[in-house]
């Protein structure tokens, strides 16, 4: 496997991505236009309605379950990476710090982490340049 950096340290994973979406967008597609089929032959709405609300709710399950877990691992990572900058320098992160940037902040090594959190607030620097000022990227193979 190759080193995480920034180009490559996107995950995917592609039965949740590439076939469990499409795979749900294609009933939901199906069912609306079945719908409006039926709603023109003023025959069988309630069954095509209830085709089109099953698919919807298929489909946001599906949404809030990824939506979630992301939440579920936004809140562990600004745990996690609090703890480090308290164990570094005895304070805790910057609360003027966005989570999209504490998110970038947990590819920095110790010897760059607390440097780079400065100017992150200082400089107000989005994610991608937070990533972008890592000299020696910090691996994080567990978010999905």
């Amino acid at each position: 496997m190759a080193a995480q950096n920034f180009k490559n340290h996107s995950r995917y994973v592609p039965l949740f991505h590439f076939i469990a979406f499409p795979a749900a967008g294609f009933p939901l597609v199906s069912s609306i236009l079945y719908f409006i089929k039926c709603l023109r032959n003023e025959s069988g709405r309630v069954h095509a309605a209830a085709m089109v609300s099953l698919t919807v709710a298929v489909v946001l399950a599906l949404w809030f379950a990824r939506a979630f877990a992301l939440r579920a691992q936004d809140r562990a990572i600004r745990a996690e990476e609090n703890l480090r900058y308290f164990a570094m320098t005895g304070n805790l992160l910057d609360n003027k710090l966005r989570m999209s940037q504490i998110i970038a902040l947990r590819f920095a090594p110790n010897n760059e982490f607390v440097e780079l959190a400065h100017r992150a607030v200082a400089e107000n620097l989005s994610s991608k340049q937070i990533k972008q000022a890592i000299q020696h990227w910090k691996t994080d193979n567990n978010r999905v």
